[in-house]
């Protein structure tokens, strides 16, 4: 391998080694060893990239061998690629949230035309926060245990779990 940058980036950012390993999703051997200079495949070096937010390449300070530095570039070229068509599945995914807010403001606007009747005792009032606050978790419990592990098993190289655990 040649000669990595990781420590450097590393305590730029005021991390630890073992810091570095949980927001990468990698051990902390294995941290140790890329620092030593040792190989790794190129996933493992996405993977810490993703969490110090750099290129690949930038994991290096040169990098030599002209295979390496091919297989760095396409990794960078795939993952922006991937960053690129992730987006527009997160856009597409959107849709349920709207889709919650507009069923959520015609049964706010259901209920206060029940309360209003002249027959309405009132409760109907009661389904208005309860729709709100129970659509809210069921969204959240979805878009967490079932579109975030399809979009990151669709795009390994952007998955979220890395990222959003360096930035906590």
């Amino acid at each position: 391998m040649n000669e990595p940058r990781i420590r450097d980036l590393r305590t730029a950012r005021g991390w630890s080694q073992e810091r570095l390993a949980e927001a990468s999703g990698v051990a902390v051997r294995t941290i140790q060893r890329l620092e030593a200079g040792n190989d790794a495949s190129l996933e493992t070096l996405s993977l810490v990239a993703t969490a110090l937010e750099v290129p690949v390449r930038d994991l290096f300070v040169s990098v030599d061998d002209d295979r390496l530095g091919i297989a760095v570039d396409g990794l960078d070229a795939r993952i922006a690629d991937e960053r690129i068509a992730r987006a527009g599945a997160e856009r597409a995914h959107r849709g349920w949230r709207y889709l919650y807010v507009a069923l959520g403001l015609a049964v706010t606007a259901a209920a206060i035309i029940a309360v209003g009747s002249p027959s309405s005792s009132g409760e109907a009032i009661l389904v208005v926060p309860a729709y709100w606050v129970g659509g809210l978790f069921v969204l959240r419990f979805l878009e967490r245990s079932v579109l975030g592990p399809r979009l990151d098993a669709r795009f390994p190289l952007t998955a979220r779990d890395a990222s959003t655990r360096a930035r906590s």
